[in-house]
């Protein structure tokens, strides 16, 4: 079942990102969607840990959440730009994870790093470097409100 969750979440991404719908291209999607899927079921079963597509209210809860920050770090990256270049202070910080289960951590990372003005360098054992356009964005990080959100949606598992 989940293989068919993978297929149809990869499709879709495709169509959403390719967005033709020649008998070529659909073809090359559709090998191209296959091969990722024989990739994943090679991975599940050297590993022994299935990829599972998250899907229903946990997701809905994030990505509301999420293109919500993206909104607001966007208004605030362009404030930024185009206002006094004194008030930018780009900052370069290690950032503790402490309550976010391993299987988390990029989930974490991606979340920093799609939130414009941040970027997430480099992610050891509990601990992710972060690249900001603004000090301040390190210290709200610090402060763990982003931590907290995605520990408070996703949970300690």
């Amino acid at each position: 079942m989940h293989m068919i969750k993978w297929a149809l979440l990869l499709s879709g991404f495709w169509l959403l990102l390719s967005g033709y719908f020649q008998p070529l291209l659909l073809s090359f999607g559709a090998a191209s969607v296959l091969l990722v899927l024989y990739i994943l079921h090679r991975m599940d079963a050297a590993d022994k840990e299935p990829k599972l597509v998250s899907t229903g209210y946990r997701m809905g809860l994030y990505l509301a959440w999420l293109i919500g920050q993206i909104a607001k770090s966007s208004l605030h990256v362009v404030k930024l730009v185009w206002g006094n270049p004194k008030k930018l202070s780009p900052a370069l910080a290690t950032i503790p994870i402490k309550n976010i289960p391993k299987s988390r951590h990029v989930l974490y990372a991606n979340s920093i790093t799609l939130t414009p003005g941040t970027l997430s360098v480099d992610i050891e054992d509990d601990e992710i470097t972060v690249h900001a356009l603004e000090a301040e964005s390190i210290n709200e990080l610090k402060n763990g409100d982003m931590e907290n959100k995605i520990r408070q949606i996703w949970g300690n598992d």
